[in-house]
């Protein structure tokens, strides 16, 4: 039995419509149907176009930003209580200024672990965001208690602070989208509206817990505060960045008072844990979620996981 030989293409095509591997192979500059067939047989072009991108000649990154799932809220709100509670500890143990200095240091070091990183690790991620908020708290009790500023005053000028890095941030990047810190520029602006978050989030928990709703009754209030973005952005049309940052913000206070909730005393509402049992227990919880989330690959971002 005899097989007839295949078409046979031509040694030299002219164009994609012969049908010729060569055209097909010989890419850009070769016409534009070449570049659109190429193009649309890699995904590349959907994932440059997920976010704005970046301006200038700057050397991009896997994104250094955890997953947005249930487990990074777990641990953020956890950060930010245990941050409240170290922050307490420390000041009380070695006074407001060591433990202001000690706290600056610590957290300048834990942003140039990360900031040198190409991709995301959660270790390095995580131990800055506690370290921010540790600092943050700080940065917010001092301007209360050492300088005398009311709350009612550095809430506000917080929020202004992180109203100037938003507005720089999009003019730079045109962009506040957690899902494209890929360079280190809008890393820089995330971590300045990180530490810009938790300075504002301390004040406003504060401020609601010396306004007389006290600790458990500022616990129900960032709880339920918390769910508006997420239903203005399930059912309302709320954008998803801002529904994001708006829920960031909220998580600080909402931590900050459940954890002050159970370490203080009961003469101020709270369930008098002290602040070492509370702080530990936090921290331990940390650690777990977040190993359980790196073995899971809950954290990983899924342009990371593309990109292995």
């Amino acid at each position: 039995m005899k097989f007839l030989p295949g078409p046979r293409f031509p040694a030299s095509c002219g164009n994609v419509r012969a049908k010729c591997p060569k055209a097909l192979a010989k890419g850009p500059g070769k016409g534009a149907a070449d570049r659109v067939i190429v193009r649309l047989m890699t995904t590349e072009h959907l994932r440059d176009d997920l976010d704005a991108r970046p301006r200038g000649p700057l050397r991009t990154m896997a994104n250094k930003v955890p997953e947005v799932t249930v487990y990074f809220w777990i641990v953020k709100v956890l950060t930010t209580g245990m941050g409240e509670t170290a922050s307490d500890l420390l000041a009380r143990e070695l006074g407001p200024v060591p433990a202001v200095a000690l706290g600056g240091l610590a957290l300048v070091a834990a942003l140039a672990v990360q900031l040198t990183l190409r991709r995301y690790a959660a270790w390095a991620y995580w131990t800055a965001v506690v370290m921010v908020s540790v600092f943050g708290t700080m940065a917010a009790d001092v301007l209360h208690v050492g300088l005398g500023v009311p709350y009612q005053v550095s809430a506000p000028a917080f929020l202004l602070v992180l109203a100037a890095v938003f507005v720089l941030w999009y003019a730079s990047e045109r962009t506040l989208s957690v899902h494209g810190v890929r360079t280190r520029r809008r890393e820089a602006f995330y971590w300045a509206a990180v530490l810009a978050t938790f300075a504002l989030g301390t004040a406003a928990g504060d401020l609601t817990a010396t306004a007389g709703l006290e600790y458990l009754g500022s616990v129900v209030l960032f709880a339920a505060a918390i769910c508006v973005p997420a239903l203005a952005h399930r059912f309302g049309g709320l954008d998803a960045v801002a529904a994001f940052w708006s829920a960031y913000v909220v998580t600080r206070p909402l931590g900050a008072s459940l954890a002050d909730w159970m370490a203080v005393d009961h003469a101020r509402g709270g369930l008098a844990m002290g602040l070492e049992p509370v702080t530990f227990a936090w921290a331990l919880a940390i650690v777990g979620f977040i190993a359980y989330g790196a073995m899971a690959q809950h954290d990983l971002n899924t342009s990371l996981l593309q990109s292995r």
